[in-house]
């Protein structure tokens, strides 16, 4: 994806203030040399965000004429408008190693054992993956197959079959649930009517009363 960005020679609260109400987005470059300060168009960018490509693949910046390869790395949002407030990039080349979260796409899920024998219900615990790549390697987004899926299996993020070259980021021992596979619980068969039936005469019966008692 490509996007233009513009050189922010002014800096401070009162520039970045001055920026935003020009429907302006102030933000920075860095990595690989002299960090750049940029400003964007916040109409474009917006929408940009709005996009899973613009989070997770390598960005063709514009910048003065030249053209450098970035990711996103953060950006921060207002605390109740749809404004964005500030938004980072880091130039990268095809040799730079980095740690990215890409997000997670499912397939199958309607072909596993699971769902088309045992019809039990399939959670996307996680949809996204932290991933440890060469810039060159890094995808939009990892393709899980799920067709495999037993009944009651739990798939960890270390049994993930992840392309050659990609790999997941562990942190310590954790090995977090990726996706969940449940037997839906089975609806209560409805109780049997009860069947209430009048006491036989002789029986515990009262007997009735007679129209001459009601009178008394």
């Amino acid at each position: 994806m490509k996007f233009t960005a513009y050189e922010r020679t002014l800096q401070g609260t009162g520039a970045s203030r001055r920026l935003r109400n020009a429907a302006k987005v102030p933000g920075i470059v860095y990595g690989a040399g002299t960090p750049s300060m940029i400003e964007l168009d916040h109409n474009a960018l917006f929408f940009a965000l709005k996009k899973e490509a613009f989070h997770s693949s390598i960005l063709e910046m514009e910048l003065a004429g030249k053209t450098e390869k970035v990711l996103l790395r953060d950006f921060q949002m207002h605390a109740w408008k749809p404004v964005v407030m500030h938004v980072d990039f880091q130039r990268i080349d095809e040799t730079t190693k980095l740690r990215k979260k890409v997000p997670l796409h499912f397939s199958g899920e309607d072909l596993s054992p699971a769902v088309k024998t045992d019809h039990c219900l399939v959670s996307h615990v996680r949809t996204d993956l932290e991933i440890e790549c060469l810039a060159s390697q890094l995808p939009e987004f990892v393709t899980i197959d799920l067709s495999g899926l037993v009944k009651n299996q739990s798939l960890h993020a270390s049994d993930l079959k992840l392309p050659e070259g990609i790999k997941a980021v562990k942190h310590g021992t954790l090995n977090p649930v990726i996706v969940a596979v449940t037997v839906p619980k089975i609806e209560e068969e409805a109780a049997p009517a009860v069947v209430v039936t009048a006491p036989e005469k002789g029986k515990g019966a009262k007997p009735k009363k007679n129209e001459k008692q009601n009178q008394k």
